[in-house]
């Protein structure tokens, strides 16, 4: 399916923290260059057509002021637009609030840059989960997205996604593979941002590995 220490290596994490106008939060961001300009990115991640081709089915109103919402997943209104620069959504799930924020840079010769911040009230039920799971709870979900980023805007565009084959891969040796790797860079972001020891990141890490390769903790 793709080339997992390639993948893992061509995406930067980093862990940090926003103060919005409803509080303090702790952001998870994500980031990616690809083989293609800022407009034909912005599309990919805009576009309804396309979005279903790498991530999930989206339906809605996808500007600023609607409501959108990805298929057995999220949902939410993008609250500011400005294209084919960035975007701001609420990020609704299980009851949950919580904000992305997309941007989209030109790195010059047909190269562009992807940089997703994942944001989330710091409150006593949130710090709970991450003192158990850490950054990877939400970052190793978007490093598997990445890579039907990757895969589509570096193979056959026009080809969706196959969830079977998605849901195989991810349970197979290599996806499993994928996912521990991911955990270890989520790890090191963690203990780099000062948000957690080396022991607590650690464990967080291995918890979040195990979610979500259904295996038990080492």
């Amino acid at each position: 399916m793709i080339d997992v220490v390639q993948q893992i290596n061509a995406v930067r994490r980093q862990v940090g923290g926003r103060v919005l106008e409803a509080g303090e939060a702790r952001a998870v961001v994500v980031s990616q260059t690809y083989p293609t300009t800022a407009d034909d990115l912005w599309d990919a991640c805009t576009n309804p057509e396309r979005i279903p081709r790498w991530f999930l089915p989206v339906s809605g109103d996808l500007k600023e002021g609607g409501r959108y919402q990805l298929e057995g997943n999220a949902g939410g209104v993008v609250e500011r637009c400005d294209p084919p620069k960035s975007f701001t959504a609420t990020w609704e799930f299980g009851g949950n609030v919580s904000w992305i924020e997309v941007r989209v840079a030109d790195e010059g010769g047909e190269r562009a840059r992807l940089e997703l911040e994942h944001l989330a009230l710091i409150n006593d039920e949130a710090l709970q989960f991450w003192d158990q799971f850490g950054p990877g709870a939400t970052g190793v979900g978007w490093d598997l997205g990445l890579i039907g980023l990757t895969l589509h805007l570096g193979g056959d565009a026009e080809a969706a996604v196959d969830p079977a084959a998605v849901e195989a891969w991810t349970t197979s040796e290599e996806g499993k593979r994928f996912v521990a790797l991911a955990s270890e860079k989520w790890r090191d972001a963690n203990i780099a941002a000062g948000t957690a020891g080396e022991a607590a990141a650690q464990a967080a890490a291995d918890r979040t590995t195990a979610f979500y390769t259904g295996q038990p903790e080492t």
